[in-house]
């Protein structure tokens, strides 16, 4: 059914909670996941331009990301799951649901934070992958006692 699984992942308990649900189910199925890890880099903001130049704050952001990956395919790894891990750079929503088409996978599968009334008003990048993708989308959703 579900035989490449995409699953966004920034480390963030929302996010750990979708991988979790993901990689659980590619064990169930005998998928593939694809962890992907979008670095958001809208521009460096100028006073950081003056304490450090551009390069190195990508540089940071590039070895977290990493971090972040290597994290999530040791989760994955635990469940006798393969996972390709992937670094993009930037709008999250517009990345998870380009990559999820460039790769021809079958479903994405993240995490959603508990946001209260106002929070589904205002939406999220899950809100926004689930509005714009062309797979299905599973959502694992946190409940308000598993916010830190």
């Amino acid at each position: 059914m579900y035989e490449h699984i995409l699953i966004p992942y920034d480390g963030s308990a929302e996010s750990k909670k979708g991988a979790t649900h993901g990689i659980e189910l590619a064990a169930e199925l005998g998928s593939t996941v694809h962890a992907l890890y979008v670095m958001d880099l809208p521009g460096v903001p100028r006073a950081m331009s003056i304490r450090d130049d551009e390069e190195s704050v990508r540089e940071e952001y590039e070895k977290y990301g990493q971090k972040t990956l290597d994290e999530i395919a040791e989760v994955a790894a635990e469940y006798g799951v393969e996972c390709e891990q992937a670094l993009r750079t930037g709008t999250p929503s517009e990345e998870i649901v380009d990559y999820a088409e460039e790769k021809g996978l079958d479903v994405i599968v993240m995490g959603s934070a508990y946001r209260g009334k106002i929070g589904t008003i205002l939406g999220g990048t899950t809100d926004k992958v689930v509005r714009t993708a062309t797979v299905p989308v599973i959502t694992q959703r946190m409940e308000m006692d598993e916010l830190s």
